[in-house]
C-alpha cells in the first residue's frame, strides 16, 4: 500500500521510483522519432537522387575521382607546388590518361564492331550446330505450351511507339551539350575540391568542439581517403595488368586489335561480377566474327574467363588482403542500388561508394533497430511482465 506525505503525495521513495520510468518513455519517444525520420529519408533520398540525376552523378563522381586523387596532391605539396598547381596537375594528368584509355579503346571498337554485319554469316556458320539444338528445344517447348494453353490470352496494354532520333546531328544536338556541361561541371569539381582540400581538412578539424571530436574527425577523414585511394589505386594496377595479359594473349591467338580487347577488360573489370561477365560475353562475340571455327572462336572468351578466375581468387585477395574486404552481398546491393538510381554510372561508382558509406557509418556509429525494436519492446516487455512488474512501476489494479 503506497504511503502519502503530509501534502497528500507520494513519499520521496515512490517519487524516485517514478523518474526511471518517466525517462524510459521519453527516451522510447525520442527513439520512436528518430526511427520513423530515418525511414522517411531513406525511402525518400534514392527516389531524389534519381530525379537528380543529371546533377548528383558528376558531382559524387568528381568527389569520387577527387578523394582518389588527394594522395598525388599531396605527393605535389610535399615538393613545394601550391595547392592551385598542384590540383591543376592532377586534373590534367587525370584528364590525359583518360582521354588515351578511351581512345585506344572506343576508336578500334567502332572500327571492329562496324565489321559485324559482314560477319552475320560466319557467326551464323559457327552457331549453327547450337541453334540447331536450340531450335528443337524451342519447338518441343512450343508443341507443349500449345496443349496446355488452351484459352488465348489478350493483351490490353497499348503502347506509344518512341521516335528515335532521325540522324546523328539530332542526337548529337539533344544529348551532347548535356554531356558536355555535366563533364566541364565535373572537372571543376575535381579541381576546386583539390586546391581547397588541405584548408578543407584543416577547418573540419579545427572547428571541433573538443580534442576527442577533432581526432575523431580527423582519423576518419585520413581512413575514407586512404581506403577509396588505396583501392580505387590497387583495382587500377590489377586492372591494367589483367589487360594487358589478355591483350597479349589475343595477339598470340591471332585476335585483331588486341590492346582494345585487353583495355575492355580493364574497364569492365571495376564493375564486380557483372564486367566479367559482359567481357566473356564481347570475347565470346569477338571470336565468333573472327575465326570460322566453333571452339576456336570461343577460345578467347574461355582465356578471358580463366585469367579473371585467377585475378579474383588468388591475385586481389593476396595484394588487398583483409583491409578492404567487403561482404559479396553488400557489393551486390550496392550494384543493384546505385545501378537503379544512376546507370550505367552508378554501377561504376558502386564500390567506391560502400567504401565511404562505410567508414562513415563505421565513425559514426550503427543505428541499433534491433535494440530500438526488441530490447525495450514487445518480446521484452513480454518476459517483464512474465518476471514481475518493472522497479517504479505502478501495480496493475
Amino acid at each position: 500500500m503506497a504511503v502519502r506525505g503530509s501534502g497528500g503525495g507520494f513519499g520521496p521513495s515512490e517519487a524516485s521510483n517514478e523518474v526511471p520510468a518517466v525517462t524510459l518513455r521519453r527516451d522510447r519517444l525520442l527513439a520512436a522519432l528518430t526511427l520513423t525520420a530515418g525511414i522517411g529519408v531513406v525511402l525518400g533520398v534514392p527516389f531524389a537522387l534519381k530525379a537528380g540525376a543529371e546533377f548528383f552523378l558528376p558531382t559524387v563522381a568528381a568527389l569520387v575521382i577527387a578523394i582518389a586523387l588527394v594522395p598525388v596532391l599531396e605527393w605535389f605539396e610535399r615538393r613545394g607546388l601550391p595547392s592551385p598547381v598542384a590540383a591543376m596537375v592532377c586534373v590534367l594528368g587525370f584528364l590525359v590518361v583518360a582521354n588515351v584509355a578511351l581512345a585506344a579503346i572506343v576508336v578500334p571498337a567502332v572500327a571492329f564492331f562496324r565489321l559485324l554485319p559482314e560477319r552475320i554469316t560466319r557467326i551464323q556458320h559457327n552457331l549453327a550446330p547450337l541453334v540447331e539444338l536450340y531450335g528443337t528445344l524451342e519447338r518441343n517447348a512450343n508443341r507443349t505450351l500449345s496443349k496446355l494453353a488452351s484459352i488465348p490470352v489478350t493483351s490490353t496494354t497499348h503502347t506509344t511507339p518512341v521516335a528515335p532520333p532521325s540522324s546523328i546531328v539530332e542526337l548529337a544536338a539533344t544529348s551532347a551539350p548535356g554531356v558536355i556541361l555535366q563533364l566541364f561541371f565535373g572537372v571543376l569539381v575535381v579541381f576546386f575540391f583539390l586546391s581547397g582540400w588541405t584548408r578543407l581538412r584543416r577547418q573540419a578539424i579545427v572547428n571541433r568542439a573538443s580534442f576527442g571530436g577533432a581526432m575523431a574527425t580527423a582519423r576518419v577523414i585520413q581512413t575514407m581517403v586512404d581506403d577509396v585511394s588505396a583501392y580505387l589505386g590497387t583495382i587500377t594496377l590489377i586492372n591494367i595488368t589483367l589487360g594487358a595479359i589478355v591483350a597479349g594473349a589475343f595477339y598470340l591467338l591471332g585476335m585483331p586489335f588486341p590492346l582494345m580487347w585487353g583495355g575492355i577488360v580493364a574497364m569492365l573489370n571495376y564493375v564486380p561480377y557483372l564486367g566479367p561477365i559482359l567481357a566473356a560475353f564481347l570475347m565470346a562475340l569477338g571470336g565468333l566474327m573472327t575465326f570460322s571455327d566453333l571452339w576456336y572462336a570461343l577460345l578467347p572468351s574461355l582465356v578471358m574467363v580463366g585469367c579473371h578466375l585467377v585475378e579474383a581468387n588468388v591475385v586481389t585477395p593476396l595484394i588487398i588482403g583483409h583491409r578492404l574486404t567487403i561482404n559479396p552481398v553488400l557489393i551486390l546491393i550496392s550494384l543493384s542500388f546505385w545501378g537503379w538510381v544512376w546507370g550505367t554510372g552508378g554501377v561504376l561508382l558502386a564500390v567506391p561508394l560502400l567504401i565511404i558509406i562505410q567508414v562513415v557509418v563505421g565513425a559514426a556509429g550503427k543505428p541499433d533497430i534491433a535494440g530500438f525494436l526488441f530490447e525495450r519492446g514487445a518480446l521484452l516487455r513480454q518476459a517483464d511482465e512474465d518476471a514481475g512488474p518493472l522497479p517504479g512501476a505502478s501495480p496493475k489494479a
